[in-house]
């Protein structure tokens, strides 16, 4: 079975920002198991346990009083949707970082254009509702594609000169 070879920094870099990637999926998956086993009373009776110590501190703590309003919209098909729409993104991003770690040409453009299918949508979702940390993760995405758009042309160079 072919891997990835190491050739270079930028080779790790890229094996970096895609184990990282990979790790996101796989938390993604996670989140979206427990979604759907955990109902959304419990949900909100755990956003009020970890947020009562901050908020007993600080009312106004931002962080605490957006986790207690967005638990408090939570109904059984908002947690639904989530849990597919987690599982979903999780799923194809662990394939395709397992394709690109074994090496798979195909997985390359797939990887780049459902990257920058999430881009899109997150940068739709920064003027709607802005974030540190899906800006955060938009530059990671960003980042992530520039190096797999250049593994990519290195992948098909290398493969081109050694038949």
């Amino acid at each position: 079975m072919a891997r990835l070879r190491l050739t270079d920094w930028w080779d790790k870099l890229f094996v970096v920002g895609i184990i990282f990637k990979g790790l996101d999926g796989v938390l993604e998956l996670i989140g979206g198991a427990l979604l759907l086993f955990v109902p959304p009373d419990r949900l909100k009776q755990l956003a009020i346990l970890v947020t009562q110590p901050e908020l007993t501190e600080d009312p106004d703590d931002f962080i605490a009083n957006h986790i207690l309003q967005g638990a408090a919209g939570l109904t059984d098909h908002v947690v639904f949707f989530a849990a597919l729409y987690l599982l979903a993104h999780g799923v194809v991003k662990v394939v395709l970082v397992v394709a690109l770690l074994l090496d798979k040409l195909w997985a390359y453009p797939w990887m780049i254009a459902l990257l920058v299918i999430f881009i899109l949508y997150q940068f739709y979702q920064l003027t709607q509702t802005p974030s540190l940390g899906l800006a955060a993760l938009t530059v990671f995405d960003i980042l992530i594609v520039v190096l797999t758009w250049h593994e990519y042309g290195r992948q098909r160079h290398r493969r081109i000169e050694t038949p």
